[in-house]
């Protein structure tokens, strides 16, 4: 057999490679349907072009953000026919900010999409569907987060502080003056806080700010260089006026401005505060968190000193609830800082059966002490990468139950198939609105064995 060349290069039997698509360029386009990220999609002259912010039924103009081969990625910049489904947005911000993509969709069909992108992920990639669907866990449309991220960056051209939010598909910050999004404590503390950054003397040392409502409200200031007397004087002043917590972060962790002062946030139905720190993790959406919470516990089905092996756990979210409910919990997570606050949080709520340990749940886990225990559930609440090294494992830890709490779709029906394959039945699944006027999904899934 002859040798082939690396040189050769053959012409696609189509016929000559079709041009690149501009970016800039404006395109009519009629939207079929939407896909599953809430994007509109269209198809013209062989090309499939995905477009925020259109409908499915509209025809829209767009103009071309990025094109790579037969794909084309667009904002919708005029309705030309709207769907009936349209409503407008609330938030002056919501055409060119990044954070929420779907406020021109009614919340029932932002359900709807999130229903479907789930139940399609299992189907597609685990072959399977629940027994039974839960109702979706929802919140406020609006005024639900409670923690948020402010990009800062020192415009030197224009002399200008831009304080916002990152532009969809873009580098670039939508400065803001109002997000209806935060709860309503955030809400009122903005202006002052936007007014007080963009009155110090040196703005561009400012790398991000953090907001958080809890037990109190709080400001993290990310800086990059040392801030001037003048300008740490100016922001403690606003702090005060405004009954918030001064943070600072440097180069090493974050630091309240006064020692003393504690921050947190409270699980009312079970009598629990949880101390946090600005940097630890923590759900945005404290209605649908509790909800959330609460769900997880009634499938999981522990009865009184029954053990409950808490993977991912956090700060211990759903750890302290179920000890509380009378459980004893093992709970573990990856981070050593997690699990001393963790350790910390049960000590102050008088928990004495909630049990924290450290271990890396991406390998094995079959030399560590805890997972000798039969565990009669098992509760997953990993990242977006899920958890295939522990569900393989999964038979080995005896579990009868599995809660599988998950912000990806896609790894979730993907471990979902390996649970399968170990004999566990997918027994009730449903979305958690975490994020509305988002298209991001969150999920919990039930799992039995036998």
């Amino acid at each position: 057999m002859a040798k082939r060349s690396g040189a050769l290069r053959f012409q696609p039997s189509g016929g000559e490679r079709k041009p690149q698509v501009p970016v800039g360029k404006k395109q009519r386009l009629i939207i079929e349907r939407l896909a599953n990220d809430g994007r509109g999609i269209a198809f013209i002259e062989g090309r499939t072009w995905f477009v925020e912010g259109a409908l499915a039924g509209e025809e829209v103009e767009a103009r071309v953000l990025a094109a790579r081969s037969q794909i084309v990625e667009a904002r919708c910049e005029r309705v030309l026919q709207a769907s009936a489904q349209r409503r407008a947005e609330p938030c002056p911000h919501a055409r060119r900010c990044g954070g929420c993509n779907l406020q021109h969709v009614p919340v029932a069909d932002q359900l709807a999409l999130k229903q479907h992108t789930l139940a399609e992920q299992f189907a597609r990639v685990a072959d399977l569907q629940p027994e039974v669907w839960a109702e979706p866990l929802v919140g406020p449309a609006f005024g639900y987060r409670r923690r948020a991220r402010l990009a800062v960056r020192w415009d030197i051209k224009h002399k200008h502080l831009d304080i916002g939010f990152r532009a969809s598909a873009s580098q670039e910050i939508v400065s803001i003056s109002e997000c209806p999004v935060l709860v309503q404590p955030l809400q009122s503390l903005l202006p002052a806080l936007l007014a007080a950054l963009r009155d110090l003397s040196k703005p561009q040392v400012i790398g991000h700010v953090e907001l958080f409502s809890g037990t109190a409200e709080a400001v993290l200031i990310r800086h990059t260089a040392a801030l001037s007397e003048t300008d740490v004087a100016r922001l403690r002043s606003f702090a005060a006026v405004n009954g918030a917590q001064l943070w600072w972060q440097g180069e090493g962790e974050p630091e309240s401005d006064d020692p003393a002062a504690t921050l947190g946030y409270r699980l009312d139905a079970w009598g629990l505060e949880l101390a946090w720190r600005p940097g630890d993790f923590v759900q945005i959406n404290a209605p649908v968190n509790d909800a959330m919470v609460a769900q997880a516990l009634e499938w999981l089905d522990a009865g009184q000193d029954e053990t409950v092996l808490d993977l991912f756990c956090g700060l211990g979210n759903f750890s302290l609830p179920l000890a509380r409910s009378g459980a004893q919990v093992v709970g573990v997570e990856g981070v050593e800082t997690m699990v001393t606050r963790a350790q910390e949080n049960a000590r102050r709520n008088a928990l004495a059966h909630a049990h924290f340990y450290r271990a890396d749940l991406s390998k094995p886990l079959a030399d560590a002490p805890w997972a000798r225990n039969d565990f009669a559930a098992v509760l997953l609440d990993p990242p977006r990468d899920g958890a295939l090294e522990i569900v393989r494992q999964m038979s080995k830890l005896k579990a009868r139950r599995v809660v599988y709490v998950s912000c990806n779709p896609a790894t979730l029906a993907r471990d979902a198939r390996e649970l399968a394959s170990q004999g566990y039945r997918l027994k009730r699944a449903g979305v958690l609105d975490m994020f509305p006027q988002t298209a991001h999904v969150e999920a919990m899934a039930l799992f039995e064995r036998g």
